[in-house]
């Protein structure tokens, strides 16, 4: 059993950045890949970015590629998601999300097991 509670959110103005973290709280972090989905009004949720039970491997959903870096810190038991040059249409609730497995990122919903409540970013224009 793996508690996720995420936060870092707020109000910015595009061209801001911001730092999303996800503690985790549970046996074996370590062993469990890890991703970030957001969910804007009106939207369905969706993948942003995920990272390994080892972090050698990251994914990034394309709009995010190259604004966004997912990372983890295993002895804080620790997921971030790094958020630059954020846009109006990066306004979401951002969720963390946990899966037991290793190697590779999964960028699917349904693959995840544990979630957190997530943690609202809005951004101006």
């Amino acid at each position: 059993q793996v508690q996720l509670v995420e936060s870092g959110g707020g109000l910015v103005q595009a061209g801001a950045s911001l730092r999303l973290s996800c503690a985790a709280s549970g046996r074996s972090f370590s062993s469990y890949a890890m991703g970030w989905f957001r969910q804007a009004p009106g939207k369905e949720r969706e993948f942003v970015a995920g990272i390994s039970s080892t972090g050698g491997r990251t994914d990034y959903a394309a709009p995010v590629k190259g604004r966004f870096t997912i990372s983890r810190d295993s002895t804080k038991k620790t997921v971030y998601l790094q958020m630059n040059t954020l846009k109006p249409e990066d306004t979401a609730v951002y969720y963390c999300a946990a899966r037991p497995a290793s190697g590779l990122v999964a960028t699917a919903q349904l693959a995840y097991n544990y979630w957190g409540q997530g943690t609202q970013v809005t951004v101006s224009s």
